[in-house]
Parts: structure tokens; sequence; C-alpha cells
């Protein structure tokens, strides 16, 4: 093995670990941990420094990946375009905020896929022309920078298609608790404990939002918001409405219901009529030719023998 290729194998060990290490470690956040780095150094002033903290050193974390996120949050800040941070907070909402992740988190883990993807890749080309290694360390570059979007983006639509799956159930459990005389809200919470998913995570926080204050009105809104599936913006909008108008819940349940299987035995249609069209591909490629040979390479090979003699 090179020296080139020891030190890119090097350098992918590290991005490795600094991943790994920031995921695990909590190095992006809490609050309660930015809390305490305030209070060690306002400690640590009073004491006259050092790197000893209430008698107690600095942790790994706080002493160089907390830093390294600093600056790399920075650097993708400043290569973003305006309003990044909205953004990706509503990509963060639409996916489930997995992991408790934070836009900073998300920000500094883009920052450094940009810089020590890019330099493995200078590294990797640099046994051909400055030009290719400067094109591979570029790609490669680009590639650790947007592909904390493209996860999350495959996330998020990952988490509509359940919430799309899971929405006919949920309201015929709906309209069953509402017709045995449970209120609505009791009847939400109903579903939400005995289903499971990011529908009923959803739930939760529209009950959630109601205990603390607000309307049902600005809870369901929200979460028409931050669900950006078409059939729960129906669902929110129809309960909205309803709301307002003074229209019996259980009604508008029921047509809600209607629509949801409906809707549900639609796609399901529409998915069986493009099956045709999505095997004929392999079909072509890699069935044919195989049933050709099959099928006509006894008779070919006969042939070629009758005229070789």
């Amino acid at each position: 093995m090179t020296d080139n290729q020891s030190l890119a194998l090097g350098l992918g060990a590290i991005f490795l670990a600094v991943m790994l290490a920031l995921a695990g470690s909590g190095a992006l956040s809490p609050n309660r941990r930015q809390v305490a780095r305030s209070l060690a150094v306002v400690d640590r002033m009073q004491l006259g420094g050092g790197s000893q903290v209430l008698g107690q050193e600095l942790s790994f974390a706080d002493r160089v990946l907390r830093p390294f996120l600093t600056a790399m949050v920075r650097l993708a800040r400043r290569l973003s375009s305006a309003g990044v941070a909205e953004r990706l907070q509503y990509r963060l909402d639409v996916a489930g905020n997995p992991g408790s992740w934070t836009v900073d988190r998300l920000l500094g883990v883009k920052g450094a896929g940009l810089v020590v993807l890019g330099a493995f890749g200078l590294i990797v080309g640099s046994k051909s022309a400055a030009a290719v290694a400067i094109l591979f360390g570029g790609v490669l570059a680009a590639a650790g920078f947007f592909l904390p979007n493209v996860l999350l983006y495959n996330t998020g639509l990952k988490r509509q298609q359940r919430i799309q799956r899971d929405m006919p159930d949920a309201l015929d459990l709906l309209v069953i608790s509402v017709e045995a005389g449970l209120g609505f809200d009791a009847a939400i919470g109903q579903v939400a404990r005995n289903t499971d998913g990011p529908l009923a995570s959803e739930f939760f926080r529209v009950l959630q939002e109601m205990q603390i204050g607000k309307t049902r009105q600005e809870a369901f809104r929200a979460l028409s918001d931050r669900g950006d599936v078409a059939e729960l913006r129906s669902f929110t909008q129809a309960i909205i409405q309803a709301d307002a108008l003074g229209i019996p819940i259980a009604r508008v349940l029921h047509e809600q219901a209607d629509e949801m299987r409906t809707k549900r035995r639609q796609r399901a249609e529409e998915r069986a009529q493009k099956v045709p069209v999505k095997i004929l591909f392999p079909l072509v490629v890699f069935i044919l030719p195989a049933l050709f040979v099959v099928v006509i390479g006894p008779g070919a090979i006969s042939i070629a023998k009758i005229f070789s003699k």
C-alpha cells in the first residue's frame, strides 16, 4: 500500500470517527450542555484559567469537537443561501425531527462533510494531474455538503408515505371512538395511544399543544404544515371548518373516512396499472435475451455445423 493510499484511508477513518463522535456524544447541543459550558468558562476565568474546571479536566468534546463543529456551522452558513435555517427546520419538522437533530447540528455535519471529503478527494486524486485532483476533490466536497440534505429529504418522504398509508385506519378508529361517546380530543388521544408510527406522534403533539394553551384550530394548522401530506391537509381543513361553523364532528369524520378509503383504493389501482410498464425494461433487457439463447441456441449451433462441412 502506497503512502497516498494510507493517508487516504487515515482521513476516511478520521471522518467516520468525527461523525460518530458528533452523533453519539451530544457534542452538538442540548441546552444543558451549553449552560454547563458557560458556567465552566466563568469558573475558569474566576480561578485563573488552565484546563481544569471545578477540579475536572474538560472533555474531548468540549476541547476539540465543539470548536470544530462551530467552525463547520459557520462555513456551512456562508456557503448556503439566505433562509437556509428556515428551510432546514421545515425539512426537519417534515422528517419528524429524527434523533432530536437541530439546524446547527445538520449544518455542522454539512460543513464537516465538505471539508473532510474534499480533502479525501484531493489526496486520492493526487496521483493524477492537478486538474483531475481538483475535480475529484470538488465532486466529493459537493457530495459531502449536499448528502445530509438528500438523506433528510428521503427520511421526510418515507415519513409522509407512512402517514398517508395510516390515515384511513386512523380515521376509522377515530369515527368509532366518537360514535362510542368520546369527545373529539379524547378520541384523538385514544387513536394516538392505540396506534404507532408518525401519525400517532403527530396526534400526541396536537394534544400537547392544546394542553399548553393553543386553540384547536392553531394546533391543527400546525399539524397540516408539518405533515405536508394532501390527505392530512384535507382532514385538518375539514376539522378546522367544522369547528368554526359548528358542524357535527361525527358527520365530518364519516365523510373524511370514506374519502380516505376511496383514495387508498385508487392509489392501489394506479400502482397496479403501472406494473406492466415497470416490468417492461427488465423483461426486454434480461429475460428475452436468455429466452432467445435457450430457444434459438441449439438450432443456431446445428446450422453452423451443417454449413461448416
